[in-house]
């Protein structure tokens, strides 16, 4: 691999870690918007602001647009429906079963599986190989995941309830990790605007469906958008953790492997943690500090490791184990 190419794909996994804890900003806005909107209808809303970029953008790079085959589209509709809807939705549902059975440890003990099924999709999808080395990274990256949720405690769960929101965080983790798979796939075909783009146009119709289905109280919804604070809110949401975040976070996949980026969205729960301690007066123990470096140290690392070579289709080839 040349210097260049070292520094390319150094930058854009720095991207892809940004853009991750960018998403970890959202939690002071989110309680907000909570008291107006219900989550779907966050989302929803967002969604429609976010066309306004999405649809110009699709019209301008309708010619990348043409080059995506049928296999192209479902891995769009993965991404779209699958990691930003259905995911959030699983994930969700996990929670309240587990807040009612008392173990949510569970939900938060499954979801951090999601680099491993994204590591797993990556390598039968997309190809690519791994070295050893990765796997240290991988089960540093983990234990410092590990430390941000639980510390240095052992986490207790109830065997009420555990089967099903068990199942819930496995789903969701198995949508995220496979929409990091499935994006990377696109973003070889096509440029990170496009990408950005197509998962916010083609989530919009989806979600659409859920919030008519859910039967909205339309009324409510108007009158709370007219409240300056809470158009403030929804902007900001709309702007910084959804259309900057994903962004530089597809600028940054498309220079790494898929099996590198999953890593480096760690980033998220780590800059979540920093924001509810300096923001919303929760308490971060030490353990929990500890985990905050190792996750970014992990990052750090990776950063500069000389084969994180994008695929087997990319600009240079992994190196073998």
């Amino acid at each position: 691999m040349g210097e260049s190419q070292k520094v390319k794909t150094g930058w854009s996994l720095w991207l892809i870690a940004i853009g991750a804890g960018m998403w970890g900003l959202d939690a002071v806005f989110i309680l907000a918007l909570q008291k107006s909107f219900t989550s779907t209808e966050i989302v929803l809303l967002e969604h429609i602001l976010l066309a306004f970029f999405a649809i110009p953008v699709l019209i301008w790079k309708r010619h990348e647009v043409r080059k995506l085959n049928i296999l192209d589209w479902g891995a769009v509709l993965f991404v779209a429906w699958g990691g930003s809807a259905i995911a959030s939705i699983l994930f969700d549902n996990g929670l309240q079963v587990g807040l009612t059975a008392n173990n949510v440890n569970v939900v938060l003990i499954l979801q951090k599986l999601q680099p491993l099924f994204a590591v797993l999709l990556a390598t039968l999808v997309l190809g690519e190989r791994l070295r050893r080395g990765y796997w240290l990274l991988f089960a540093v990256a983990m234990f410092g995941a590990y430390l941000l949720t639980f510390g240095f405690q052992i986490p207790q769960t109830a065997a009420k309830g555990a089967l099903s929101s068990g199942l819930y965080a496995i789903g969701a983790a198995v949508l995220w990790g496979g929409s990091t798979v499935m994006g990377k796939r696109i973003v070889n075909k096509v440029s990170f605007p496009t990408m950005t783009a197509l998962r916010f146009a083609v989530a919009l119709p989806f979600l659409l469906g859920i919030v008519s289905f859910q039967h909205p109280h339309i009324g409510a919804m108007a009158v709370s958008l007219t409240k300056l604070h809470v158009l403030g809110n929804l902007l900001y949401q709309t702007i910084v953790p959804s259309l900057l975040s994903l962004l530089l976070y597809y600028r940054g996949l498309n220079g790494v492997r898929a099996s590198y980026a999953t890593l480096a969205e760690l980033a998220f729960p780590a800059t979540g943690i920093f924001v509810d301690w300096l923001f919303l007066g929760q308490t971060v123990h030490l353990a929990q500090w500890i985990g905050f470096a190792i996750v970014w140290l992990a990052v750090l690392r990776l950063s500069q490791d000389p084969n994180r070579a994008t695929t087997r289709d990319g600009a240079s080839s992994p190196s073998a184990a």
